[in-house]
């Protein structure tokens, strides 16, 4: 039995990712699409690739809701930045 095709990022919201959305687990993505989009800032998207090991078609796909950022790109994206970008479930407690 095959797995059910998944939205793409785009697809979840047309303002992706510049506005909440409701479901959770698509909102700890966005936020951290928005927290990826704010690290890089006016950094190319190429340096941004070079710096934190990511392929820089996966980068930008993900930057531009075509795809969805899997483990091992959150953990490249935040250790080449520098930066914490993937906060989990909102709905999780802190800990």
């Amino acid at each position: 039995m095959g797995r059910r095709a998944r939205l793409k990022p785009n697809q979840v919201s047309d303002r992706w990712p510049n506005a909440p959305v409701d479901d959770p687990v698509h909102e700890a993505l966005r936020r951290y699409v928005h927290n990826l989009t704010e690290a890089i800032g006016d950094t190319s998207i190429k340096a941004a690739a070079e710096r934190t090991q990511v392929n820089y078609s996966t980068l930008y796909a993900i930057l531009k809701g075509e795809t969805w950022p899997d483990a091992i790109t959150v953990a490249r994206t935040e250790e080449g930045l520098q930066a914490r970008l993937w906060e989990g479930p909102a709905s999780l407690p802190e800990d």
